[in-house]
């Protein structure tokens, strides 16, 4: 997974980086967005207009957060609450507009 968003987007969403994703890879639930890992091409254009700092590279991801590396493929991996099936690779943040959910580490936070 190139990029990770951690906890500083919890309750912010400033959604600077969606804008600035050329291949529509940031999507929102209900407190957080999260990349997706199979659709990020590792560009790296939403990582400086975070204005809360909450976005890196998997490699680079602070201790405090390395929780949010696995927690963000299972946004795209495992049935979110509410939801029949896993998210998956739907081809673009814009075709499936919010999820409105998060992933259980995220809502107990």
């Amino acid at each position: 997974m190139p990029y990770v968003i951690a906890a500083p987007c919890i309750d912010v969403m400033d959604k600077s980086c969606v804008e600035e994703c050329p291949v529509d890879c940031i999507y929102e639930g209900n407190r957080k967005l999260y990349i997706n890992p199979k659709e990020c091409i590792d560009c790296g254009a939403c990582e400086p207009v975070c204005p809360v700092e909450a976005i890196s590279q998997d490699r680079r991801v602070p201790p405090e957060y390395a929780d949010f590396i696995e927690d963000n493929r299972r946004f795209f991996t495992e049935v979110l609450p509410g939801r029949d099936a896993p998210l998956g690779a739907p081809g673009g943040s814009h075709t499936t507009g919010p999820i409105g959910v998060d992933t259980p580490m995220v809502t107990e936070r």
